[in-house]
């Protein structure tokens, strides 16, 4: 009876041991879901130089939008809307270019700081 009595406090409640094992797998399964990759200095700097090439390409296409529609304007003797269409393309293609110019720069800053940070 007492080496029945041992062997039973030694074995425990099964469902207890078990829920302690899983609770803390289940912890740090969670912890590396939320934990966000970063990425690496090289993939910054090129991700920076696409926004710049996208923020020029997207003005060039304003302002030759623009400039088309100008054109159309002043050909059917339009020549005060040629003349907005015209402003409002360059307007917004110096967007484009600026926003993509600070998006791009702000990117390859970053990625440097990144590379340099990795050396030392």
């Amino acid at each position: 009876m007492l080496a029945a009595g041992l062997s039973f406090s030694q074995s425990g409640d099964p469902s207890q041991t078990n829920g302690a094992s899983q609770n803390s797998s289940a912890q740090t399964g969670s912890h590396h879901k939320n934990k966000k990759k970063s990425r690496s200095a090289g993939r910054e700097i090129g991700s920076g130089a696409g926004d710049l090439g996208k923020g020029a390409a997207g003005g060039a296409g304003n302002v030759a939008g623009g400039v088309a529609k100008g054109a159309g304007d002043v050909v059917t003797l339009h020549p005060i809307d040629g003349a907005v269409a015209v402003g409002t393309g360059a307007g917004k293609g110096a967007k484009d270019v600026g926003e993509g110019a600070a998006k791009g720069t702000g990117k390859i800053v970053k990625g440097i700081g990144k590379g340099i940070k990795h050396i030392f």
